[in-house]
């Protein structure tokens, strides 16, 4: 591993590129999910979505899972108030199945069981953009894209100067406070953003009567060097210090209830780079180094002052990525990587690696029709070598058609917890899923709309074992359902966004469980919404989020109600720089769980002041 390392990096000065991570923020029609490279949203065969800075502002988004709930395809539970444990699920697979990139940084979490990302600190002051792929692609991102990917991008460098800030204050207590300014010239630019949150919060526990809150302190900066025209070394960083209340299972009867225990976490994530961009512009690449350091820790003071449990995970992933237009009609994208991950909870420190190759042909024999084909080869310190195929085809027959095809496959390779730890067992295999979905798309002058059919099965699945009390390769299950999707503008001022997902998510593991549905896996949810701005600057809008009936369990025998949540919002320009906003959530004061016997909220209200200079 370590000759690899210095293989990429002796390259360094020679190299062909642009960003492995190539990101596009400022044209709403590039997506860099579907291939792993900058690519025309209608050439891409995959399903993506992507919400940019105007929509995260317009809906008032505190909490970037929230607005992730409102995709079509994703489902989000979580475990209490703001800042307890958030699982964001795709299609029907595992929260340990989404791949979550941050700036182009692997952020899922190898100190975690199932090495998912948490998505509970994860605030929308500093992000400028989401983008998510449904389905697998680990073609282009390796190991835990079974269920799909979510990318974070934070506030952008420019050139020239812009500023933004904003202050909320609202029920709770709850206080967010964000900022950020970005500049630059020709040779440097930079963005730099830093953030404050805190409320009183909810109970943990829905039958509990003491609020247990939250804290955050955030920042992200980013620095990009031109060193000669094509030519750029790019640094990226990510930081938050976060704090939640929790409720445990206190004796006598080890039932969820009020506790003084909490949790503490601290995220750095960091992006270095190097770009050139050769044969007049046909060829780039990049290499870079990416790490990702997670502390986390949970205390119980009526045992201690001592943490009741303790994780350090950490990854370094160095890359290269070469992304060649041999002509107009062939695009070949290719490139190598190193991944080192560790972990411990206190006891001795765990590694593991993954070296990995993979190549994409990106190809459009005609003008109406791209085709994109590719193979990765994974081996893993641990479990071996394993190779991913990936197909998909997108065809445009018409004006404002898009026809969209694809087969994709995912593995997730066993976490160092589910192969070290005290549960372990060193010999497991990759979980692996093959997906197929068909979907259309049409767009009939201010109006969009699109529908995917998918189906994915995913076997060799790691579960814990009751029988051994061991994690073992011994689940399957299924996912299979319809999305829809509408952005429609109808009328100067009014915009409409709508998603709805139906969703068969079964259990195909032998046993008593066969043919189940998995747990917390709605079949029905659906949200709408709707925003009008008049002509003096007065915005008004609203959304509806209806989630069907679940079970919060694989036995099916503790249900989850539908339940439909209602917010509105308001927002008034005083000036150019400075708007005024204001919502309500949950209008109607609806009860309801996400995760059996957690709390959730009940109406809220919120108001703020919004700055921008640029």
């Amino acid at each position: 591993m370590t000759n690899f390392k210095i293989l990429l990096f002796a390259g360094a000065a020679m190299l062909p590129a642009i960003p492995a991570f190539a990101q596009a923020e400022e044209k709403d029609d590039i997506v860099v999910l579907g291939a792993g490279v900058e690519q025309a949203s209608d050439e891409s065969g995959r399903a993506i979505t992507t919400i940019d800075r105007a929509e995260l502002e317009t809906r008032q988004t505190t909490v970037v899972s929230d607005l992730l709930a409102t995709l079509p395809g994703v489902g989000v539970t979580r475990n209490g108030g703001i800042g307890t444990i958030s699982t964001v699920r795709i299609r029907g697979a595992e929260g340990e199945q989404t791949l979550v990139l941050i700036d182009g940084v692997r952020v899922n979490d190898p100190s975690s069981p199932g090495g998912a990302f948490d998505f509970a600190n994860l605030l929308a002051g500093p992000v400028d953009r989401v983008e998510v792929l449904r389905g697998p692609n680990s073609v282009a991102w390796g190991s835990q894209a079974v269920g799909g990917v979510v990318n974070i991008v934070t506030a952008q460098t420019r050139e020239g100067f812009g500023a933004r800030a904003n202050a909320e204050y609202g029920s709770l207590n709850q206080i967010s406070l964000n900022g950020g300014i970005s500049g630059g010239n020709e040779t440097f630019e930079a963005a730099i953003t830093g953030g404050y949150f805190d409320t009183d919060g909810i109970s943990a526990a829905a039958n509990g009567i003491e609020a247990d809150g939250y804290r955050q302190y955030g920042a992200t900066g980013k620095l990009k060097i031109n060193f000669a025209p094509g030519f750029a070394f790019d640094v990226r960083g990510y930081f938050s210090d976060s704090r939640a209340d929790l409720d445990g299972f206190p004796a006598p009867n080890y039932t969820l209830a009020d506790t003084p225990e909490y949790s503490t976490s601290k995220e750095v994530y960091g992006y270095a780079g190097l770009t050139a961009d050769l044969l007049d512009g046909r060829f780039h690449n990049s290499l870079n180094v990416t790490i990702a350091d997670i502390d986390r820790d949970n205390y119980d003071p009526t045992f201690g002052s001592a943490p009741s449990f303790f994780g350090r995970g950490n990854s370094e992933r160095y890359a290269y990525q070469g992304d060649f237009r041999v002509i107009d009609q062939v695009r070949l994208v290719f490139g190598a990587e190193q991944e080192d991950s560790s972990f411990t909870d206190g006891g001795p420190k765990y590694e593991q690696g993954i070296t990995s190759f993979y190549g994409e042909a990106i190809v459009s024999p005609i003008e109406q029709v791209t085709l994109t084909a590719g193979l990765r080869n994974d081996d893993h310190s641990g479990f071996g070598s394993h190779t991913s195929f990936g197909a998909s085809a997108a065809v445009r027959p018409f004006e404002g058609t898009v026809l969209r095809a694809s087969y994709g496959e995912g593995f997730k390779a066993p976490t160092l917890y589910q192969r070290f730890s005290f549960y372990g067992t060193s010999g497991l295999q990759p979980e692996t899923a093959k997906s197929y979905e068909f979907g259309a798309q049409q767009t009939l002058g201010p109006v969009t709309i699109g529908a995917t059919w998918f189906h994915r099965d995913t076997v060799n699945q790691i579960d814990f074992d009751l029988g051994t009390f061991t994690y073992q390769n011994i689940a399957k299950t299924r996912g299979e359902g319809i999305e829809l999707e509408l952005m429609a503008k109808p009328v100067a001022g009014l915009t409409l966004r709508g998603a709805f997902t139906h969703l068969d998510a079964e259990n195909r593991s032998p046993g008593a469980n066969l043919g189940k549905d998995l747990a917390r896996r709605p079949k029905d949810s659906g949200s709408f919404s709707a925003d009008y701005k008049f002509d003096f600057g007065l915005s008004l809008g609203g959304t509806v989020l209806v989630v069907g009936e679940s079970f919060d369990n694989l036995a099916n025998t503790v249900r989850l109600d539908g339940y439909a949540l209602v917010g509105l919002r308001a927002e008034f320009p005083v000036t150019d720089q400075v708007v005024l906003y204001g919502r309500v959530d949950n209008v109607f004061d609806e009860t309801y769980q996400t995760v059996a016997g957690y709390g959730t909220y009940g109406r809220t209200a919120y108001a703020g002041v919004r700055l921008k200079l640029d």
